[in-house]
């Protein structure tokens, strides 16, 4: 179910970001521009149930995702040692970068801020290896992803 007004438009080019990862290393986008294409997964709340179960599904369909040479870069507010524990906990073997500080501002640049929670909405982008967005989508937070069709548009950016 999608959630309406919400995100950047496909085709402008994706804002860059540097955020840190779950062992508090800096992940660059702009870094894949060239040689990958990019999905990025904004969540609500790490240990959440829909977020744990989606997460949990990619890491299970991590190998497809990354047969189209990508990469994955799942994006949530939560502080960096909350997204070590998160992937610690599940096994979670793929980039969760922290949009803590200053808050939410990756999020905001996306367009997914629910500024009321604090949190991103659930939504996803496909950033192809220009650094173009090429295909978004937005989720009401109950409601989870469907894989099979991010997938269907990481191979159609290809």
């Amino acid at each position: 179910m999608s959630a309406p007004s919400a995100g950047l438009p496909v085709g402008v080019p994706a804002p860059d970001f540097t955020l840190r990862d779950q062992f508090g290393q800096d992940v660059t986008l702009s870094s894949y521009r060239g040689r990958k294409s990019v999905v990025l997964l904004f969540y609500p709340y790490a240990f959440s149930g829909v977020c744990t179960g989606e997460m949990s599904g990619v890491r299970d369909r991590l190998a497809e995702f990354m047969t189209f040479d990508s990469e994955v870069l799942a994006i949530s507010c939560d502080p960096m040692f909350a997204l070590r524990a998160f992937a610690d906990a599940d096994g979670l073997n793929f980039p969760l970068l922290s949009d803590f500080w200053p808050h939410g501002e990756v999020s905001r640049a996306y367009g997914v801020l629910d500024e009321s929670t604090g949190a991103p909405r659930r939504s996803s982008y496909v950033i192809d290896r220009e650094g173009v967005v090429r295909w978004a989508v937005h989720h009401a937070n109950a409601h989870g992803r469907d894989l099979d069709e991010h997938l269907r548009q990481l191979v159609a950016v290809g």
